[in-house]
């Protein structure tokens, strides 16, 4: 067999149609979720469209809760290299585990903005019970 020698062209029409395409490519978007209930009178419930590959904190800055919400902005800025939550101080997650700020967020997750309790939940209802006990 003899060697061969082949060029291959493109023609301007498709590579410039090639081009434009590609360069013409909106990021890939999807809803996420956000809920915030900052005490019992006032709750927050957005649906967001934010782009493929943005993290918890990108989606929370797009919704302008960091404005809207002073604390959250605050204790934002004092955890923003924690890559590990921490138990007690940890005031967002995802569908009721907490994340870290840099957690990449996938289609249709739940955003949960925490809130600080006043009190033990566990120690308010045994409370309550005792008191439904005592009553009857």
């Amino acid at each position: 067999m003899g060697n061969a020698v082949v060029e291959l062209t493109v023609d301007s029409h498709d590579k410039d149609s090639h081009e434009a395409a590609i360069g013409s490519e909106q990021p890939m978007l999807m809803t996420v979720y956000l809920a915030y209930a900052e005490d019992a009178k006032r709750q927050h419930y957005l649906a967001l469209q934010v782009s493929q590959g943005s993290s918890l904190y990108d989606a929370l800055e797009q919704a302008d809760w960091l404005a809207k919400f002073p604390e959250l902005a605050s204790w934002c800025q004092e955890v923003m290299d924690n890559a590990t939550p921490t138990a007690k101080q940890w005031h967002v997650g995802v569908y009721a585990k907490k994340q870290p700020l840099s957690y990449i967020l996938q289609p249709l997750d739940r955003i949960e903005v925490y809130r600080s309790l006043s009190a033990d939940p566990m120690s308010q209802r045994k409370s309550k019970s005792r008191g439904l006990q005592n009553s009857l």
